[in-house]
Parts: C-alpha cells; structure tokens; sequence
C-alpha cells in the first residue's frame, strides 16, 4: 500500500511517528507489529485497520519498490 501510494518509508514513519528503520524492518517481516503500531500505520496510510489485518490473495504480486534515494516531504 505504501508503495502504491508512492509514499516513502520515512514519510511513512514520519506520519506514523515510528522509526523509518523499524518501518523497513516490518515490511521484510523481521519484526512483529503491535496493535497499536498495525493502527498508527492505518491511520497513515488512510486505510482501515482491517485492511492491514487482512491477508492479500495468493495471486496478488509483490509491489514494485521506490526509486532509491530522499524525497522531499510534500
């Protein structure tokens, strides 16, 4: 979603007052979200809780990522 979105991990981070590293770390599934984190991130990203609570279907493909490198916080 984030991806989709265009929004980079530290704006992600920024507007979900979370650690850009640590948003980096839940996305590769190398840390476990608590509830509250799981609707910070929501709350971010503008999408209901259960959206982030909901498995994608098998055949939903990996996102691409970002262009590397800083953006400029709109």
């Amino acid at each position: 979603m984030r991806v989709d979105q265009g929004t980079s991990q530290e704006n992600l981070a920024i507007d979900a007052a979370l650690d850009r590293t640590y948003v980096s770390r839940l996305e590769r599934g190398l840390e476990n979200p608590t509830l509250n984190t799981v609707e910070r991130l929501a709350n971010a990203l503008n999408v209901e809780l259960t959206t982030l609570l909901t498995p994608p279907p098998p055949s939903t493909p990996r996102p691409r990522g970002l262009s590397g490198g800083r953006k400029a916080r709109m």
